[in-house]
């Protein structure tokens, strides 16, 4: 898999946006502010993916359902788009231009996929993933939280995934396939990475474990 990937992100590397997430988040400010703005329609029902309003050839909707901003009060908003920004900047930064834009374009394409066999698609598992992806890689990283609590990025991506773990067990069998579609990437470019740390992990209780009888 990991060897398709590389392939994949050297035939993209030339079409590889730099600071894609800047631009995504740019765009998502962009359509939050647009709903404000006293239209004839409002900017989300025009945006959000819907299967039959597709087949029916409304395809911008195959796309724009990536740029709706997260849900929340105007603070809310800001902070969520600044800390998906950073959190996407340094995976580029770590991965390089083209293997992000391969995660993420892998991430919508999924969704897609996942749109068509529920009905609908929804960006916010895609974002969320990145914050996993952050805490396999920088998982010392230290975040404020409130501004003045210091905690790593690896208690605050085990909180995600337990998070996750509970939305899927809330969700039914449709929107089970669609969380399962969208953290695909996660999977695909990390999960051998995961497995590895959960396998130190085991090692270092089991070494305790032995040095205290």
């Amino acid at each position: 898999m990991q060897k398709f990937l590389s392939r994949m992100e050297w035939k993209i590397n030339r079409f590889a946006v730099k600071d894609l997430m800047k631009y995504l988040c740019i765009m998502m400010l962009g359509v939050y502010i647009l709903d404000f703005l006293p239209l004839p329609k409002d900017a989300y029902p025009m945006l959000y993916f819907n299967r039959d309003l597709i087949m029916q050839g409304q395809v911008w909707r195959l796309i724009t359902f990536v740029l709706l901003p997260p849900t929340g009060q105007p603070l809310w908003i800001l902070l969520s788009l600044y800390f998906y920004y950073f959190i996407g900047s340094s995976l580029e930064g770590r991965w390089g231009s083209a293997r992000f834009n391969l995660y993420y374009l892998i991430g919508v394409l999924c969704n897609i996929a996942a749109g068509f066999v529920t009905g609908y698609a929804t960006n916010e598992y895609l974002n969320l993933s990145l914050l996993l992806c952050f805490a396999v890689m920088y998982p010392d990283h230290e975040f404020l939280i409130m501004f003045f609590l210091p905690i790593k990025a690896k208690w605050i991506g085990i909180a995600d995934a337990v998070m996750l773990g509970i939305i899927f067990l809330q969700l039914g069998w449709m929107g089970k396939i669609g969380m399962v579609f969208s953290l695909l990437p996660f999977f695909l470019f990390l999960g051998k990475d995961v497995l590895g740390q959960m396998k130190m992990f085991w090692k270092r209780v089991q070494y305790k474990i032995n040095t205290r009888r």
